[in-house]
């Protein structure tokens, strides 16, 4: 991951890419785009139909793909990229027309044909009403109108494909559906040009494949644009309109028209418009978009509120911070469309594999026709055709191309809806193979602000009355220690009493005059020659958790021991033993020394600790448990973090930690709950399980019913497959791999 570390280069162009159908297409449009002089990488997504270039002009780059084959457009920076579900609602509707269209003149023709084959008597009535010339004839019209209608799209796109020499699916289907029509109308119109024992009519073939392949994509469109549906909630989230206050009128606007530093009024029970700051009034925010959880967040002057949060009760006022582009919201949109878009290691592998599959599939075609004309049996020539034909049907580089694509987008969209982003896809693949997950402690495992935990008592004083004296006594230090107590006496709602003296001494502690009365608060060594003994099981027991108390003292005789710490947050000691139930190590960063550190990371059941760890040598510290070949996550939210983040195999930021942390991370957990560090690995896992699913279907299919296709049963069983099943399986095999990466979308996020 140190490639991760920030070089300036120059913005990617991102180009929507229209008629690419298969994997075969992705290959050609990648290596058209980086022939263009200055692109220095080009990646295209099958499942989202982009491209995403570096270097380069985008004038070439769409002559490019045009040259190609296809048509392109640049997309803006600040043009929507959320509109992929409704482009795919598009295409279906387009093809469920083509599909009725296309339905209406097959059924009958394919009804005749079959009931003429499995019924003798059928037939040998319909060719004495019609005779045989007409029936082909009529056959010949309902087939032509089948093809060149709603099926004329893959000839138009797959014939021009073959004669640049680069086939893709369109053209096995245009090939396959061609040459059964084309062989037909020689046996109808030019029957003495074929061997009478060949004479045989395949329109009902070519018609059912082209109608069962629109079917197909029309099913597959339909999951398609499911993929994209966590993007669309997302994307509902977002206020349409804004009352804001300006030259001292209140006017609702378009929330475009929302300018940073504008007021923005915002009503019971309406969604807040742009990220801002609270300048007065008081409310509950529902926030569970952003950090999953259900309960609303209390918000006062001084706030930070979130667009497209909403706004439970109260109103209030706050000032725009973030516009545009620049809010919360807009920037998880736009991260989790660039994971999406991306590609994880193993789909480069796959698009080597699929870039050669169209080419040879027409080559096995060809194979297929030559051995059966050659060694088979009479009608060779017949038995020949109808097998290449259902070689050339069958196979499917669809289900490869979309194998990966599509469990991505669906994985990374649940993902954002749990609360997790992932910004770079192979994150989904390595996180997947992590064998130790490393914590940066505070801030991540712990709260990140002192506070006291404990105050132990002397019998002959009380609490309200030491603590007050110990608060006041502190009052003029910005110690953390110092600033915790005194944070805890105004929690409790006592009143400071006045300092009549104060005196400081660097590293012990501060002594004062407080109402008459000596007040000594500071270290041991501050304390010396003063009587402990009542304390010595308080200090053991504080020594055991690694803590380290302070002493108060009134008029020279000890009045409490007080502990300040950085309290554990609630839920870091189940997340723990819950990465252990899924078969990772632990392990803890930490500037506490050794003593401190175990003793959480005893109290937290981690495996492994690196104290006494400056800043600067986290990223040591990383390396230290990378050895033996582990792969590491790391989990930070400082900006001392960034570099311990980049280097990292994962690097996990915590949402509420530092923009410098979140910007070094592959993943961020919106909510700042250590809880999305589970879900993150649920979804990985599971995305990683269903991209082999499909890959497995896609492969399998293709590896086991080609041969089948070709023969390779007929001379052991006499098993042939029918064109026409092999279109059906063919257009089943892309909407199968689609359909099962929706299962993606029940992914339940982890209950503690």
């Amino acid at each position: 991951m140190n490639a991760h570390v920030q070089k300036t280069a120059a913005t990617p162009i991102t180009l929507d890419i229209t008629g690419m159908s298969c994997a075969s297409c992705v290959s050609r449009v990648e290596k058209a785009l980086l022939k263009v002089p200055g692109v220095e990488a080009a990646s295209v997504n099958l499942a989202t139909e982009r491209a995403t270039v570096s270097g380069g002009d985008r004038d070439a780059l769409m002559k490019a793909v045009e040259k190609a084959g296809y048509t392109s457009s640049i997309r803006l920076p600040d043009q929507p990229t959320h509109d992929h579900a409704h482009h795919h609602d598009e295409d279906a509707a387009v093809l469920r027309r083509d599909v009725i269209i296309a339905a209406i003149p097959t059924i009958p023709l394919f009804a005749l044909e079959m009931l003429g084959h499995l019924y003798m008597p059928f037939h040998i009535w319909l060719i004495s009403v019609i005779p045989m010339d007409v029936l082909y004839a009529a056959y010949f019209v309902l087939t032509t109108f089948v093809l060149f209608m709603p099926g004329l799209r893959f000839f138009k796109a797959g014939i021009p494909a073959l004669l640049r020499g680069a086939p893709e699916m369109n053209s096995l289907v245009a090939l396959g559906a061609g040459a059964a029509w084309l062989f037909s109308t020689v046996v109808t119109f030019a029957p003495q040009l074929v061997p009478a024992e060949t004479r045989y009519v395949y329109f009902e073939a070519a018609a059912v494949i082209v109608t069962l392949i629109l079917v197909g994509r029309w099913l597959e469109a339909i999951a398609k644009g499911r993929t994209g549906q966590a993007i669309q909630r997302l994307v509902r989230e977002q206020a349409k309109t804004a009352r804001i206050e300006r030259d001292g009128t209140s006017l609702e606007v378009d929330i475009a028209q929302v300018r940073v530093g504008d007021i923005v009024v915002v009503r019971p029970g309406e969604k807040i418009a742009v990220d801002g700051e609270v300048i007065d009034g008081t409310s509950h925010v529902n926030e569970a978009m952003i950090s999953g959880e259900p309960l609303p967040v209390s918000k006062s002057a001084g706030a930070s509120v979130i667009g497209g949060t909403l706004n439970t009760s109260g109103s209030f006022r706050f000032r725009a911070t973030k516009v545009g582009g620049d809010t919360m919201l807009a920037q998880i949109i736009r991260m989790v469309e660039e994971a999406q878009a991306g590609k994880l290691p193993i789909q480069r592998t796959v698009d080597l594999i699929t870039a050669w599959f169209v080419p040879a599939v027409i080559a096995l075609a060809a194979l297929t026709f030559l051995v059966w004309l050659i060694w088979g049996p009479d009608p060779a020539l017949t038995f020949g055709f109808v097998n290449a034909v259902a070689v050339l049907i069958i196979a499917c580089p669809c289900a490869m191309g979309l194998a990966t694509p599509t469990s991505i987008m669906v994985g990374t969209g649940r993902a954002a809806e749990l609360g997790v982003l992932f910004r770079k896809s192979e994150a989904l693949q390595r996180l997947r193979d992590a064998d130790v997950v490393a914590f940066d402690k505070t801030g991540t495992l712990t709260e990140g602000k002192p506070v006291l935990t404990d105050l132990i008592l002397d019998d002959d004083f009380a609490h309200d009355e030491v603590l007050s004296f110990v608060a006041a006594a502190e009052s003029r230090s910005e110690h953390p220690i110092a600033l915790a107590i005194v944070a805890a006496a105004e929690k409790a709602g006592l009143t400071l009493p006045a300092l009549e003296d104060f005196a400081s001494d660097a590293g012990h502690g501060v002594t004062a005059t407080i109402d008459g009365r000596k007040v000594e608060v500071g270290s041991a060594r501050l304390m010396d020659g003063l009587d402990l003994s009542d304390f010595e099981e308080a200090l053991r027991r504080f020594a055991d958790e690694g803590k380290t108390p302070v002493f108060a003292a009134v008029d020279g005789k000890i009045a409490a021991a007080i502990v300040v710490a950085d309290v554990i947050k609630p839920t870091s000691k189940a997340v723990i033993a819950r990465l252990h139930a899924m078969g990772l190590k632990t392990a803890m960063i930490s500037g506490d020394n050794q003593r401190t550190a175990a003793a959480i990371a005893a109290q937290l059941g981690i495996d492994e600790v690196r104290a006494e760890v400056l800043p600067a040598d986290k990223v040591e510290a990383i390396k230290s448990l990378r050895q033996g070949g582990r792969t590491v996550a790391y989990i930070g939210d400082g900006i001392n973090d960034a570099p311990a983040l980049a280097e990292a195999d994962i690097g996990i930021a915590v949402g509420t930690g530092t923009d410098a942390a979140i910007e070094s991370a592959d993943v961020v957990l919106l909510g700042g709950d250590l809880k999305g560090v589970l879900n993150a690995l649920k979804v990985s896992r599971s995305t990683m399980r269903n991209i082999w699913e499909n890959l497995f279907w896609a492969f399998g299919y293709n590896t086991v019913l080609i041969p089948v296709a070709a023969g390779a049963l007929y001379p052991a069983f006499g098993i042939l497959l029918s064109p026409m099943l092999g279109a059906g399986a063919m257009a089943l095999s892309s909407v199968f791999v689609v359909s099962n990466a929706q299962r993606l979308r029940a992914i339940k996020g982890e209950a503690l």
